[in-house]
């Protein structure tokens, strides 16, 4: 089967329900998107990855993952999101070790997250973006999340009127009448206490700035 590679578009997030989270991945080479409902810690975990500067005073699970691999020289080649079962992607990681590859299977939002601190290639079958694959436009109302799977919102997305965008949400926090003193002072605060979902929202204010 052909492995289409896909980048992360963004992370979208529901303003009426808690703990809804969706990843939004692209395919690389083409204009369709595969939205995956995550959880809020792994959401989390994913933006600190997203944003370098963001660095947390200690290490998240994903960190402690990467430094324990990278003790035992354990290198993460690449992540695939092998199977669509009843709105549930399964992913693998595919890993290395003194030559020697094995396959690991992982919850897709935790093979991202691990993913994007090895700087590993995501890839998913082209049967899989076919099926699941979207276009542009995506709901603000997503489906709660399962406490132990992923499950994807295709049918929650295509009925639903409303859209929002996935990297630039309203500024609904104010951070836009703050000075970069004032950004800046609150970044290190956020993450001084471990509020990353917020630190994320402050660096991306920031960053339009520059």
């Amino acid at each position: 089967m052909s492995l289409v590679r896909l980048k992360i578009k963004g992370i979208s997030y529901s303003q009426t329900q808690n703990g809804a989270y969706a990843l939004i991945l692209n395919e690389e080479e083409g204009d369709r998107k595969l939205p995956i409902v995550i959880g809020a810690f792994e959401a989390q975990s994913i933006a600190i990855a997203l944003e370098k500067e963001i660095k947390p005073p200690r290490p998240l699970t994903h960190d402690l993952f990467k430094n324990f691999a990278d003790r035992f020289k354990i290198v993460v080649k690449q992540v695939i999101i092998h199977k669509l079962v009843d709105g549930v992607f399964y992913s693998s990681i595919i890993c290395e070790r003194d030559n020697d590859e094995e396959i690991i299977d992982a919850r897709t939002s935790d093979a991202i997250a691990l993913a994007l601190r090895f700087d590993a290639p995501i890839f998913t079958y082209k049967t899989i973006l076919d099926k699941a694959g979207i276009f542009l436009k995506f709901s603000s109302k997503e489906k709660e999340e399962d406490e132990e799977d992923d499950s994807i919102m295709v049918d929650e997305i295509l009925q639903e009127e409303e859209t929002v965008e996935i990297e630039s949400g309203a500024d609904t926090h104010g951070y836009r009448e703050m000075s970069l003193q004032e950004l800046h002072k609150e970044l290190d605060k956020a993450v001084a206490s471990e509020d990353y979902e917020k630190a994320a929202k402050l660096r991306d204010e920031i960053s339009k700035r520059k």
